[in-house]
């Protein structure tokens, strides 16, 4: 006996990868409509006997109450001893038949004890039909139909002595009653194994019906929580950041990328104002309904400020989110830092080139007849006799010819880099040798102190020549850097991976620091250009030299520096180039 209802199906959480609704799904079903019938079962007959012991009807078809209890106590060891084995049934599916089989013979017991054919309990034989509909479907309900009815029709035909003994040969006391003629106690029992068949066939089609209805419910839920977990995936695996808004601009989406840019966590910003989670600028704020009303996108890039203080640059695309359940905001955004930084560099490489070019023209054109000039005037100053003054005009246009020669000097270095013969350097060497000339510079005072540090391999195949002239350039720059004092940093040593992946390998990190001035941030993007000095001395050539010998051996320079405390200038450059210089 069972009852027809069972558990709905479990709905998949958003968010997880559900699996296909398949055999173990059905066993999940069987299993908990198996429990339903082990609960249900006590309880109806507990309903059905009780009631029958507190009639306690006088007519002889009621049910004895000796015969009451114990079934009673029966049923409820049976209940128990099903609820033990529940779990063994997806190991011996023949169980479910067995507990279904002796639902029929408690059933076929109280009606041989009630009358037999003219017993009112003949209609309890629907219940197991329906356990074994639901639990079996139709073939389950059909099974246990048949075994209804040929338990009725035994307990009929043994009335009649016929096939098997009276129930009195039995040792059972049931009620004597009047018996009709057998034609149509077989016209009854006909009717009624014909209704077990019908009720069977009924209950197994509707029963069939929900099951397959089930299924597709399962298989559908399963669907939408893979899609579900799939489009997370798709979101979270997005390297940009995308943050959904409501109308309100309230955010109620915001991927893992969108955390890593930001800093800010998901759960933390939910339901926030984008514009102030996202910094957007004003031109950004006041296209919100123009984006709306118009359905086209703004793309914009603007200053983000982090947490910890540090800045990025953020390009954001502003687009209209249209739902069912109606509108909203999308934002997608990237860190664009090193975009706007690699579209610099680049831009100072195309100045730099022009310049190049520039420099080898001037000097074609002015070295020579400078030189010519430079010798004329030498030999005129010692061949006249000239007063003080004259001799003092002549020392300057000669000391200013000098400088003007350096200055072209300088312009050939930048164009056309010293060229050599590439070989092993000792870095550590080259800056010892630098350091040593600076102690002993005009520049270098009491207040001064350079410190050399090496770590590691500091070897790496190079033009020595043009590795002297990047130590020489830049350590210069920071002893300027420090007019009343300070200390000046040389370091060379081998690089960590995040510095190996800026020049695609093994690289050596040559850095130099100073206690000095400081670059103010506005001008950090044109330290490299020429004729961006800062000091009186010089062309304003010695970093742009600096930068082109850099970009020639395929490595690459970071600068830090804070106003009034310090600058930082690391020279990355590959450790292994033989092979490329080979070739």
């Amino acid at each position: 006996m069972a009852s027809g209802t069972h558990a709905p199906p479990s709905r998949p959480r958003p968010g997880t990868v559900a699996t296909s609704a398949g055999p173990a799904t059905a066993a999940d079903g069987q299993r908990r409509r198996l429990i339903w019938l082990v609960v249900l079962r006590p309880l109806l007959f507990g309903l059905i006997l009780g009631a029958g012991l507190f009639v306690d009807s006088p007519s002889p078809k009621g049910l004895p109450r000796e015969f009451a209890l114990y079934l009673l106590e029966a049923v409820a060891l049976l209940s128990v001893l099903y609820a033990t084995t529940r779990r063994m049934h997806a190991r011996w599916p023949w169980l479910i038949e067995a507990q279904l089989v002796i639902d029929v013979c408690i059933v076929a017991s109280i009606v041989i004890l009630t009358g037999g054919f003219d017993s009112d309990f003949v209609a309890l034989y629907v219940l197991p039909i329906l356990g074994g509909s639901v639990l079996r479907l139709s073939r389950g309900g059909m099974t246990i139909a048949l075994w209804s009815g040929v338990s009725f029709g035994l307990i009929v035909a043994s009335q009649y002595g016929l096939v098997v003994p009276r129930p009195e040969h039995w040792g059972l006391t049931t009620a004597i009653l009047p018996l009709p003629p057998p034609r149509y106690a077989f016209y009854s029992v006909s009717i009624h194994i014909v209704a077990f068949i019908a009720v069977a066939r009924l209950t197994g089609y509707l029963a069939q019906s929900l099951h397959r209805s089930d299924m597709n419910l399962r298989a559908a839920s399963t669907a939408i929580a893979d899609l579900q977990a799939f489009s997370q995936h798709v979101i979270d695996s997005m390297t940009g950041g995308l943050a959904a808004t409501d109308a309100d601009g309230r955010i109620v989406m915001f991927n893992r990328a969108a955390e890593a840019i930001t800093g800010h966590h998901a759960a933390l910003v939910r339901g926030q104002a984008a514009i102030e989670v996202l910094q957007l600028p004003a031109e950004l704020r006041g296209a919100l309904a123009e984006v709306v009303a118009t359905g086209r996108g703004r793309r914009v890039i603007y200053p983000f400020r982090l947490r910890d203080g540090n800045q990025l640059d953020m390009g954001i695309t502003l687009g209209p989110l249209m739902t069912s359940t109606g509108g909203g905001y999308l934002f997608t955004f990237q860190d664009v830092t090193e975009l706007k930084r690699l579209e610099r560099e680049a831009e100072t490489q195309k100045r730099l080139a022009a310049v190049g070019q520039m420099a080898a023209g001037i000097a074609h054109e002015i070295r020579n007849p400078l030189a010519s000039m430079s010798g004329s005037m030498q030999v005129l100053r010692q061949e006249l006799e000239l007063d003080p003054d004259q001799a003092q005009l002549f020392d300057i246009v000669l000391r200013e010819s000098d400088r003007l020669n350096h200055t072209i000097r300088d312009f050939l270095s930048y164009a056309r880099p010293s060229q050599g013969q590439a070989a092993s350097v000792d870095m550590a060497t080259v800056v010892r040798d630098a350091a040593q000339l600076l102690r002993n510079s005009p520049d270098c005072t009491a207040a001064h102190q350079i410190e050399c540090v090496t770590d590691g391999v500091t070897t790496l195949h190079a033009v020595e020549a043009q590795m002297r002239q990047i130590v020489w350039n830049l350590a210069t720059n920071a002893l300027r850097a420090m007019p009343t004092g300070g200390t000046l940093r040389l370091h060379v040593g081998a690089n960590g991976s995040a510095t190996a992946a800026s020049v695609g390998g093994p690289a050596l990190v040559l850095s130099v620091s100073d206690e000095g001035v400081g670059i103010p941030a506005e001008d950090l993007d044109r330290i490299f250009q020429p004729f961006h000095g800062g000091f009186a001395k010089g062309a304003g050539l010695g970093l742009a030299i600096v930068h082109r010998i850099v970009s020639d051996q395929g490595g690459s320079i970071a600068v830090h520096s804070q106003t009034g405390r310090g600058t930082t200038i690391d020279v990355i450059l590959p450790a292994e180039r033989r092979a490329e210089i080979a070739a």
